[in-house]
């Protein structure tokens, strides 16, 4: 497939998937991976339209876990513990859907359960991302609005990765509110705790407690799937791998063993 990979690790450790979320790119996920690399062979994949990968005609969340398929099936990989940041865990979780047997684990970071979780955008989200300015806006982007949009929905001081910087750049505005919108209509069709009772999947869920776009109560809906631990990590926002790193490596590879 036409979508950019990293690997990190030993091929001969347990393969960790690493999805990222909306408007993001594999660079989102520099800080945890010296650690998880240590452990295990973590792959890196840009979403189509994201990062280094070029967009693609149509990418609903079950199309965008078709392509990650295919990519597994052509590194001939099989039994993929898969962690997905914010909507990089529908991602993950339409994948397992699809393929069951390419997912052992799934670790959800930040990943809204259901709509009604959503929270209101931060000010400077709504006037980067929102018509009627957003568009005008985007073309415009420096470094620094960049990294202020970012830390926006950081509750702590975050160093941003500068590849995740530069990613941003090559990021159409058309490409991020279609991803946005899909993820969306994913919600919308059935919430993510309704589906991971169905797959009957061990996973971990990690949300911090001062999260400002969803509801950090609304973790707890996970609970009632069986089989699912979730994580509350405090004072921590929607970016745990930027935010707590240490702590979210150390969950992710319990979580994923």
């Amino acid at each position: 497939m036409n979508m950019h990979v990293v690997h990190d690790g030993s091929p001969h450790e347990p393969p960790l998937l690493l999805i990222h979320g909306s408007g993001a790119s594999g660079a989102s996920w520099a800080p945890i991976v010296p650690a998880l690399a240590a452990h295990r062979h973590v792959i890196r994949v840009d979403l189509p339209g994201c990062g280094q990968s070029p967009p693609v005609g149509s990418a609903t969340v079950p199309e965008q876990a078709g392509r990650v398929a295919a990519l597994l099936d052509d590194l001939g990989l099989r039994r993929v513990a898969v962690a997905g940041h914010s909507s990089g865990g529908y991602v993950a979780v339409s994948l397992a859907e699809q393929r069951p047997d390419l997912v052992s684990r799934l670790a959800l970071i930040s990943t809204g359960p259901s709509l009604d979780a959503f929270l209101p955008e931060p000010p400077v989200l709504k006037l980067l991302l929102g018509p009627p300015l957003g568009r005008m806006l985007w073309a415009l982007r420096s470094d620094a609005m960049i990294r202020r949009g970012i830390t926006a929905t950081a509750a702590r001081p975050v160093d941003i990765p500068a590849a995740w910087v530069a990613d941003m750049h090559g990021l159409q505005y058309r490409t991020f509110r279609t991803i946005t919108r899909h993820a969306t209509e994913f919600l919308r069709e059935r919430a993510v705790p309704v589906r991971m009772k169905a797959l009957d999947l061990k996973g971990l869920v990690i949300f911090g407690d001062a999260d400002p776009r969803w509801d950090p109560a609304s973790a707890h809906d996970y609970e009632s799937t069986a089989g699912v631990r979730v994580e509350m990590l405090a004072g921590v926002g929607h970016l745990p791998m930027l935010e707590a790193p240490g702590e979210t490596s150390r969950l992710l590879l319990a979580g994923t063993a």
